[in-house]
């Protein structure tokens, strides 16, 4: 029988229920000819390209006007850096959390929240904002040559003069005041202002009024805010964003037209809202051979989700340590020199994400598989002998020498629905170029006590993984 391996990861608030979790694989759909209607693809490793500064990584941004620069606020730093990745310190950048950035073909503006910065790509010359009508800036983006920016612990967003971002009118600022909370964070997009509040969104558009030129949209006022600062982010010609409002919070939503849409389970759900802090989380998004990916990281919380918008499904990123999965590395994203660079959350290494490389830089990157061994509903509740696991996956993946030159896969089960597990199982997933090895298990015994088997499979050898569906042989008994 095929074995439910596919699919995306869900974990309920009880394994007994479903315990189905996924870290650094990723599903994809074949849509048609394919041996299975999708397989699950190995999560993207990292490449080293640079180190920039002494980190961490607080911000990337790549200007659109030309592709030849790309910029890094490493530590208290800002760097300029080339297609090589040579790096040029531009300045310094207080602070030490993540910074948001705005460009508008001339002018760089870097909110380090409170401070703010302007680096001129024609002249080179770099500086605090230094207008007295300055208040501050917590996050920022750009519209019809204004920088908007929203003033810390405050319900006020400002414009800069138009395409002068070293230049703040002193009544160039408006609140928004649809609801008594806090504006905590300004994102642009399809020219309007996106103004998230910690209990409301409001959306305005520029209306080229005189004195301010900012204005509300009528009807696009949501009665949900946002739980992070630095958890909004565009993708898919849209926007999402880590939610909070009056009942509640830990939802991620998706803006589709003036509303949130929830895109988290009740799985992922569960997951957040069982972390002590969820304020300091950080999104970026990228796009990859089509797969469009919400990236969304809890630090204090040490977990990295990540949705995918083709498929609507949810997975796990980490790191490895100490044999303990932990956020992964990535802090931050711009997609420069052909390349999706990410920024280290600890040191000043920069990477590119790369699907054919199988390791975070020289740690190793571990991915994992569980699943219940029985289709939903088919689960009779008697005992039943399990002969044969069969993984139907690519083979004859190891390299050529080291670690990976005969691949390795690990099999656990459990026979408690997930609680407790078995030791390891090893079998290999063939030497270079042994197309026809099989990936299998024998002799894996009665299920016992609730009679609802889980498998776990996994793997850290640095070599490719493609999973398309699992084959199990078995017997039920009467008892």
């Amino acid at each position: 029988m095929q074995t439910p391996i596919l699919g995306s990861s869900y974990v309920a608030r009880s394994v007994n229920a479903a315990d189905s979790r996924m870290v650094n694989l990723f599903p994809e759909v074949v849509p048609e000819g394919g041996k299975q209607p999708a397989f699950l693809n190995r999560a993207p490793g990292l490449r080293k390209l640079a180190t920039i500064g002494p980190g961490p990584i607080r911000g990337l941004w790549a200007p659109q006007i030309t592709g030849s620069d790309g910029y890094v606020v490493s530590g208290q730093g800002l760097y300029k850096i080339d297609t090589l990745y040579n790096s040029t310190f531009l300045g310094t950048i207080s602070g030490t959390g993540p910074v948001s950035i705005a460009d508008n073909g001339t002018q760089i503006f870097i909110a380090s929240n409170p401070d703010g910065y302007i680096y001129n790509m024609v002249t080179g010359a770099f500086a605090p904002i230094g207008d007295p009508d300055f208040p501050g800036s917590a996050t920022v983006g750009y519209l019809d040559g204004y920088f908007v920016f929203n003033e810390p612990n405050s319900q006020k967003v400002w414009v800069t003069s138009l395409l002068d971002g070293t230049s703040v009118d002193p009544l160039d600022f408006a609140s928004a005041e649809g609801a008594p909370d806090q504006l905590i964070s300004v994102n642009v997009d399809h020219r309007e202002a996106w103004l998230f509040g910690t209990s409301t969104v409001e959306v305005w558009y520029n209306a080229g009024t005189a004195d301010f030129p900012l204005q509300r949209i009528q009807g696009a006022f949501n009665e949900l805010g946002c739980a992070a600062v630095y958890s909004v982010a565009k993708l898919d010609n849209t926007l999402f964003w880590l939610g909070a409002d009056a009942r509640g919070r830990g939802v991620v939503y998706r803006a589709v037209g003036y509303r949130g849409e929830r895109i988290s389970t009740h799985a992922v759900e569960f997951a957040i809202q069982s972390y002590s802090a969820i304020s300091d989380a950080v999104a970026y998004s990228y796009q990859q051979e089509g797969h469009k990916f919400y990236v969304l990281t809890f630090p204090t919380a040490n977990a990295t989700w990540v949705y995918d918008t083709v498929t609507g499904a949810w997975h796990e990123r980490a790191g490895l340590t100490n044999g303990q999965f932990t956020r992964h590395r990535s802090n931050c994203q711009m997609n420069f020199n052909n390349e999706t660079i990410v920024g280290d959350y600890e040191n000043g290494n920069i990477y590119a994400f790369d699907l054919d490389v199988f390791a975070d830089d020289t740690a190793e990157q571990k991915w994992l598989r569980s699943w219940r061994a029985l289709p939903s509903g088919t689960n009779n509740l008697k005992r039943t002998a399990h002969h044969t696991l069969q993984l139907d996956c690519q083979s004859g993946v190891g390299i050529n020498d080291g670690q990976g030159s005969n691949p390795q896969a690990m099999l656990r089960w459990s026979d408690d629905g997930g609680h407790t597990w078995s030791r390891e199982h090893w079998t290999s997933l063939g030497a270079i170029g042994r197309y026809g090895q099989r990936v299998f298990w024998r002799r894996l015994g009665m299920t016992q006590k609730l009679r609802d088997r889980v498998y776990e499979v996994s793997g850290t050898d640095p070599t490719k993984i493609v999973i398309m569906g699992a084959e199990l042989i078995l017997d039920g008994t009467a008892a």
